[in-house]
């Protein structure tokens, strides 16, 4: 469905020329926020998991159809293209404790969202310009330097350089891209 309004959806702040083919989920409105800037297209499933989470999508953002799972924070500059297929999110989503992870399917049934003080979370930035290709995973923590891009496939798990092209799994340096 095309969002052309973010009076559409509570907790989402919608700039001019911009267009959303996706679901958006925001579960906490009134102390989370998605705010998306001017001439983006974003087909990506977004979803904010959490009190106080919040995600900020700069101008100029493509983003194909892929998934943003925010429980703390992302930022997403300037002219950033995200390609299909990818993962973005800001925490590991189960705790590693067996005794607390088993708790984690009741909270889903009874409340509908999981008790996230018990997850490790950290905020992605994924800086201007940057270029992530289709099927990328980016954890928890990372930040993606201007210009960078990530090939197609790739998990990252580590800061990557500004303009600097990664591959793999775990993505590692390949070399320097073209200002």
């Amino acid at each position: 469905k095309n969002v052309t309004s973010s009076k559409l959806i509570e907790g989402l702040n919608l700039g001019l020329n911009t267009e959303i083919k996706s679901h958006i989920v925001i579960k906490e409105p009134k102390t989370s926020s998605i705010v998306i800037g001017n001439d983006c297209l974003i087909y990506a499933n977004i979803s904010l998991e959490s009190k106080n989470a919040n995600l900020k999508i700069g101008n100029n953002v493509f983003i194909g159809n892929s998934i943003v799972f925010c429980v703390n924070q992302i930022i997403i500059e300037d002219d950033v293209l995200i390609s299909s297929d990818c993962l973005i999110q800001d925490t590991d989503n189960h705790n590693l404790s067996r005794e607390i992870r088993k708790k984690d399917c009741q909270d889903w049934k009874l409340r509908n969202m999981q008790q996230w003080e018990f997850v490790d979370k950290k905020p992605i930035k994924i800086c201007a310009g940057s270029w992530i290709g289709a099927k990328a995973i980016i954890l928890k923590g990372v930040t993606i330097g201007e210009g960078a891009i990530v090939g197609a496939g790739s998990v990252v798990t580590k800061d990557v350089l500004p303009y600097t092209i990664v591959a793999g799994n775990p993505a590692k340096f390949i070399k320097n891209s073209l200002k």
